[in-house]
């Protein structure tokens, strides 16, 4: 069993940079992958990025080249570093444990002028 717990999210305007945070506990060594998501008001929840145990990274085209995903100490710690933030991005934001039903309670990330 692990438990995610979410950190970072707040109010930023237009161009600005946030640091998302995840810390995991539990049983940690059963992780394979981690990815974030985000869900808008009245959209779907959608993938972000995503992190694999070789250190490979993928991300949704919306987020190229804007949003980095890492981690410290294995899964410990996952990150999402987002800079020029742009309104679209304005959601609550969740890691997951992929491949399982694992998730967070969620951060709120508002892009505003």
């Amino acid at each position: 069993q692990v438990r995610l717990v979410e950190s970072g999210g707040g109010s930023v305007q237009p161009g600005g940079s946030l640091r998302l945070s995840c810390a995991a506990s539990g049983s940690l060594f059963s992780i394979n992958a981690m990815a974030w998501y985000r869900q808008a008001p009245g959209k779907e929840r959608e993938l972000v990025a995503r992190l694999d145990a070789d250190g490979s990274a993928n991300y949704a085209d919306s987020v190229k080249g804007r949003f980095t995903m890492s981690r410290v100490d294995t899964w410990n710690t996952v990150l999402l570093q987002m800079n020029s933030l742009k309104p679209d991005d304005t959601a609550v934001y969740y890691c997951k444990v992929l491949g399982t039903t694992t998730w967070g309670q969620g951060t709120q990330v508002t892009v505003s002028s």
